[in-house]
């Protein structure tokens, strides 16, 4: 009615999903704790192969605790902030690369 014209959401990432099922606060809680003990946004600092393979080893070792059933931590949000972090390393070190032209 006030005549505003807006662009269509069709095709649009749907960033409020992620927000779906208890995960996304559990993963929240999961960075709560690293950055009382670290720094908020510590793991932000990893940026090569060291910190890669940490993130994958770490991943994995998660991984098999929550497949195992064991409850001595949140393995699941754990699982997915080393994914996270996986992931984050590996774009960063593209980027790098692109930077450098290698």
């Amino acid at each position: 009615s006030s005549g505003m014209v807006r662009d269509v959401t069709t095709d649009k990432v749907k960033w409020h999903l992620v927000a779906d099922g208890p995960l996304l606060e559990r993963w929240a809680v999961h960075l709560t704790n690293g950055a009382k003990k670290y720094a908020e946004r510590n793991w932000m600092k990893a940026s090569g192969q060291v910190e890669l393979d940490r993130f994958r080893e770490s991943a994995f070792r998660h991984f098999m605790a929550w497949w195992a059933g064991e409850t001595d931590e949140d393995h699941m949000s754990a699982l997915v902030f080393n994914l996270n972090g996986v992931a984050y390393v590996e774009e960063r070190m593209e980027h790098d690369n692109a930077q450098q032209g290698t």
